[in-house]
């Protein structure tokens, strides 16, 4: 007797976990919210989501942990990333560059901490220009460290009037930008996890790229 549909054993959706990375160890940087609303997106598409303060870690400058065993700071640091099936990281653009604090911790890691994570990217920028250098380092970088860059990211300009007192998006459309950034990184997290790679690459084909705007 064949069984029914019912009695079929089912396949649960698998957890997904992503967090962010902030560039900037301010507590109230533009860099910061933006990650925190990116992570929202995130989180109302399913995911798990945290919010990784880098001020807390106390990492070392790379060069400094190579005598015996890495500190305990940067075994945590390490063990967040690599428990995340995406991240999402953001910097401030300083001197058309990433910040120093994200650089010298993306440093810390190897490729294989990054291999096939969908990696998603915010650059902001005090000036009107934006954040396309940061951006353009940042994509290298994912790149680099052989993870899925997902192709919508988001430069936001003007960062000290992007949010308001509250860590709202001051413009509806870039709060729209940020949550759209965190539901593609768990989107395409979700099915790389579940090996649909079929779907999972018609999806990547479609979603396309864009100038960060």
């Amino acid at each position: 007797m064949k069984p029914s549909a019912s009695n079929q054993p089912s396949n649960p959706t698998p957890e997904i976990r992503i967090v962010g990375l902030a560039g900037s160890l301010r507590a109230s940087s533009a860099t910061r919210m933006a990650v925190g609303w990116a992570l929202r997106g995130a989180g109302g598409d399913g995911a798990r989501v945290q919010l990784l303060d880098l001020s807390a870690y106390h990492l070392p400058f790379l060069g400094q942990d190579r005598e015996g065993a890495s500190p305990p700071a940067v075994e945590r640091f390490l063990a967040d990333l690599r428990a995340a099936d995406g991240i999402i990281i953001g910097s401030p653009e300083i001197h058309g560059s990433v910040s120093g604090v994200l650089k010298n911790a993306l440093d810390l890691v190897d490729r294989n901490l990054f291999e096939g994570k969908m990696l998603g990217l915010i650059g902001v920028a005090g000036g009107r220009m934006g954040a396309s250098e940061t951006l353009s380092h940042l994509r290298a970088i994912g790149r680099s460290l052989h993870a899925w860059v997902v192709p919508t990211q988001v430069s936001i300009a003007d960062s000290d009037q992007a949010f308001d007192s509250a860590g709202q998006p001051a413009d509806p459309e870039l709060g729209r930008r940020l949550s759209s950034l965190g539901s593609q990184v768990a989107h395409f997290a979700l099915l790389h996890k579940c090996e649909n790679h079929v779907q999972f690459l018609r999806e990547w084909e479609r979603a396309g790229s864009n100038d960060g705007r």
